[in-house]
């Protein structure tokens, strides 16, 4: 059965007692309750292998092995996104996995239902109030798995062109029936300009949205996972999205692609909800709306609420088969708690830390957004309420079945709620033909 790793009882106390407190220097970290001296010391410095595409992250690493003689780090620099995980369930399968590896939170399932990587509760649960709780439950399986540290974070907000929603007279919306409401408003007073779009490639944003509105894809009942991709939550969201479509009042252009990078930099489309990591793309893309562009919260879906999701961001997980776990989880604690290495992580590596600390060491606004100096104060609060869910052991497959089913329906104006079921459908074929134990 493929989800025995998840209702297990939590690993071992540390063997060796890791330094007490996240803010005494690189070679700091917080002590579990009752963890036991190492009874054998090892001989010469443990010797670690992090794999990790974030850039510089050789650096950060010299600051802590500089501090830290007895646990050196070595950094394997890899490709991102589905080949690096595909590479490290290869090595762990081979039984020569890296220690430490940068593990997108929406793989993280799959290493676990690979038992390629270990269970942490014990270990890093002191660290848990050093992260909201929609970011720790990105890496938490189950009712006690925890299976990494966050790293970095992308809750969403929606970017918007202040300039035109002042030149149109629409104020920014604060639920999505407002944002329905300025579509038709631009629409009407220019045909050639569109509010926002709705992009069929983009699996990671309608997840986001759909967690903001209350979704749970995946979740585990006893030994057996439960999917529920067609839940109301999810429906709500791709009807509303659906009827804007139908209705011509959003575009369908996909995000990232010549066509919308024109778009956003001539001013015909006003609109991108989007995560944290955002000004990065529009000053890119789009350097023409510099100074132009500020954030908001969401909309949401009742009025009073304040909600949003996560658009990626990664962990760091120790591989079940590294042989200094403790050691491994002492740097991984270091990295994303410590106000020294979240620091180098703004510095060196242009990531938005998920440590909670980190938003706090944001101060000075991105020079795109020169004109709201809050920016990294509204996105904190936004980060606080952020709300993710379990992603489930084969969340390539659902993936994939929102880019057809969705392309689709885009090009055909049929039911959105249709390409729903077909993604809840490709899911559950794809787990039971695995060899998944599903709940009714």
């Amino acid at each position: 059965m493929r989800t025995h790793r998840l209702t297990a009882a939590a690993a071992a106390a540390l063997a060796a007692t890791l330094a007490a407190g996240c803010s005494g220097g690189p070679g700091a970290a917080p002590a579990p309750d009752g963890a036991a001296a190492q009874s054998t010391a090892p001989a010469g410095p443990v010797k670690l292998t992090y794999w990790t595409w974030a850039p510089n992250m050789d650096k950060i690493v010299k600051v802590w092995n500089d501090a830290n003689p007895d646990i050196q780090v070595t950094v394997s620099k890899q490709a991102g996104g589905d080949d690096a995980a595909a590479k490290f369930l290869t090595a762990a399968k081979a039984g020569n996995p890296p220690d430490l590896v940068q593990a997108e939170y929406q793989m993280l399932p799959s290493f676990v239902a690979a038992d390629a990587v270990a269970d942490l509760s014990a270990e890093a649960g002191p660290v848990k109030p050093a992260f909201s709780e929609g970011t720790w439950g990105q890496v938490t399986l189950g009712t006690e798995g925890v299976y990494a540290i966050p790293q970095d974070s992308g809750p969403m907000m929606l970017y918007y062109r202040k300039d035109l929603f002042d030149k149109y007279g629409i104020e920014v919306p604060k639920t999505w029936d407002e944002y329905a409401e300025a579509a038709r408003t631009v629409r009407k007073e220019d045909p050639e300009v569109f509010l926002g779009t709705f992009s069929s490639k983009d699996p990671g944003s309608f997840a986001g949205l759909a967690q903001q509105a209350g979704a749970r894809w995946w979740s585990i009942s006893g030994d057996a996972w439960k999917v529920a991709v067609n839940d109301a939550a999810t429906v709500k969201v791709a009807d509303y999205w659906g009827g804007l479509v139908k209705e011509g009042v959003i575009d369908d252009q996909p995000y990232f692609t010549p066509e919308w990078n024109k778009a956003l930099n001539d001013g015909t489309l006003l609109t991108w909800p989007s995560a944290v990591w955002g000004p990065g793309v529009l000053a890119s893309n789009a350097p023409k709306g510099k100074g132009r562009w500020a954030i908001a919260p969401l909309p949401q879906w009742s009025e009073g609420e304040s909600f949003s999701g996560f658009w990626g961001g990664s962990s760091t997980a120790v591989a079940a088969k590294s042989p200094n776990k403790a050691a491994a989880v002492k740097f991984a604690t270091w990295l994303n708690t410590d106000p020294q290495a979240l620091g180098l992580l703004i510095e060196e590596a242009a990531v938005y830390p998920a440590a909670t600390k980190g938003g706090e060491l944001l101060t000075e606004a991105p020079e795109y957004f020169s004109n709201q100096p809050d920016f990294w104060q509204q996105a904190a609060a936004v980060s606080a309420t952020a709300r993710g869910f379990t992603f489930g052991p084969n969340v390539n497959v659902t993936y994939d079945a929102f880019k057809n089913a969705f392309d689709k329906a885009v090009q055909d104006r049929s039911s959105f709620a249709d390409a729903v079921q077909e993604m809840q459908d490709a899911t559950v074929a794809d787990m039971q033909k695995s060899g998944f134990q599903l709940a009714p």
